[in-house]
């Protein structure tokens, strides 16, 4: 006799129940009670009780004990576990039989009471039951673990059903943009659109996306940040705007990178990055605290202080020599710098000034940087959009966040000088005929934007990715993105 396989044993099933003259994939159920709703009505129940009350319910077999004339079968909803009583004198002999081309994996309904057993677990006692979806694949065997890393990326559906705490990290990750822009509605800034094409791939050092529109016959980009079409906002007489979308960027994929990635980007105006530090510090810790209850979460196994205010602020040039035998004297010519880079092995090309070998240093140094802690005052070099510092004309007024050895933030007092922006920007070009396939493009609306004048303003930029990966003590970004990019399966 012919084996059949799991797939083939279902499809039989589904061919039965076609030939019963019933649709295994009907329109619609109407549900009276999800399943956390019957346990906050119905837990008060005693053992061996149950109500009056009929519900409707409806959720995917996962698990199935019991035969003769009763079985037990586990659903899961969007909300959680519940069981389900099936007993032939209270379906009726013909239904009950009907049973038998149900799988673990099919969706049903339930029209019954809810009630408690003998052993005082609540489930509803089925009056009637109806097919609603047909699984013709089979979940893994093991209902308590999809360990295949790469099957559940792949396949995050999959891993949603038979991972019930991967839900809760989605979860978090919604609920932490709901209430980012709670706190940021509280403070009056406004939230806008911004295009997701852009003509000139401007607002951060990164390699774009390239595509081309027919009509136009122009090549476009995906934008790799919304940071230049904001401030335009702000040009135009808006004081607070934030963006909260997606950006892109043809870099590596990692623990820590995504192709693309969810980026909120803020603008004040009449503010510099000292507000800028204040607001981060104010929103990253009501987020931890309605999140956690706590300003103290435990991330990867070491305990994160987000109640410690102020952060530490260190200039970059502070934090490099804290954390090497390198002194400030290194950096005060190019040939000193040079010198720095070449006795700590990092590789610099010979375009680059004191200020970009500087950040080429500074950017081994980031495991160091394991609680809260702001990078401040960036090489003038490094930092095209940001304002000049009012101490020290080859810095800017330029900080990053680092948590637990990452960079979680980036925000600058916004350059509103449209020659200054000008001349960063002509800088930025030959930085990129030099071979920097990263340095800004020139973008000439946006000086002229400039010339009608800006306000002073802060900005502020915050990966959420990352954010929520400290939320849920996630170690990837994967585990924080429905479905992260991957190479495809040959």
């Amino acid at each position: 006799m012919e084996h059949l396989t799991e797939h083939q044993v279902r499809r039989n099933k589904l061919a039965e129940i076609r030939e019963q003259g019933i649709n295994p994939y009907p329109y619609e159920y109407k549900r009276t009670h999800s399943f956390a709703q019957i346990r906050e009505r119905y837990s008060h129940l005693e053992d061996a009780a149950k109500s009056e009350d009929t519900v409707s319910v409806a959720g995917r077999i996962i698990s199935w004990r019991g035969k003769g004339k009763m079985a037990f079968l586990d659903l899961l909803d969007a909300s959680g576990r519940l069981q389900a009583v099936m007993m032939m004198d209270k379906l009726g002999e013909e239904a009950y039989k009907q049973l038998k081309t149900y799988d673990i994996g099919d969706i049903i309904g339930i029209t019954g009471q809810p009630c408690k057993t003998r052993t005082g677990e609540l489930s509803v006692q089925a009056d009637t039951v109806v097919l609603l979806s047909k699984s013709l694949s089979p979940l893994p065997e093991k209902y308590h673990g999809l360990t295949d890393v790469d099957l559940r990326y792949r396949q995050r559906y999959l891993d949603l059903i038979v991972n019930p705490e991967v839900k809760q990290t989605f979860q978090i990750r919604s609920r932490t943009l709901g209430l980012i822009r709670a706190f940021l509605t509280a403070r009056d800034f406004m939230e806008v659109e911004t295009p997701m094409l852009h003509s000139i791939a401007g607002g951060a050092a990164a390699r774009p996306f390239k595509t081309h529109h027919n009509a136009l016959d122009m090549e476009l980009f995906l934008r790799i940040a919304p940071e230049l079409h904001l401030k335009r906002l702000i040009v135009g007489g808006f004081d607070r705007v934030y963006e909260l979308n997606r950006v892109f960027r043809n870099e590596g994929i990692s623990i820590r990178h995504n192709p693309e990635f969810t980026m909120l980007e803020l603008y004040q105006a009449y503010a510099d990055y000292n507000d800028m530090m204040n607001l981060t510090e104010d929103l990253l810790c009501y987020l931890v605290e309605q999140i956690h209850g706590t300003t103290k979460i435990t991330y990867q196994g070491t305990e994160l202080d987000f109640g410690a205010r102020p952060w530490p602020r260190l200039t970059m040039l502070e934090a490099t020599c804290k954390y090497t035998d390198l002194t400030p004297e290194d950096f005060s010519s190019l040939e000193n710098a040079r010198a720095a880079a070449k006795k700590l092995n990092i590789a610099i090309e010979d375009s680059f000034g004191v200020g970009k070998i500087l950040n080429e240093i500074f950017e081994t140094l980031d495991q160091h940087l394991i609680q809260p802690t702001f990078i401040i005052d960036f090489p003038k070099e490094i930092s095209p959009l940001a304002k000049v510092h009012r101490d020290d004309e080859t810095l800017t007024e330029r900080f990053e966040l680092y948590i637990f050895g990452r960079e979680m933030a980036n925000a600058f007092s916004e350059l509103n000088d449209p020659i200054d922006q000008q001349e960063r920007f002509e800088k930025q070009l030959e930085a990129r005929d030099a071979g920097d396939d990263e340095a800004h493009a020139m973008d000439h609306d946006y000086v002229r934007a400039l010339e009608y004048g800006m306000p002073p303003t802060g900005g502020l930029g915050i990966g959420i990715d990352r954010l929520v990966m400290l939320l849920t003590d996630a170690a990837s970004i994967r585990d924080v993105l429905f479905f992260p990019h991957m190479r495809p399966q040959a």
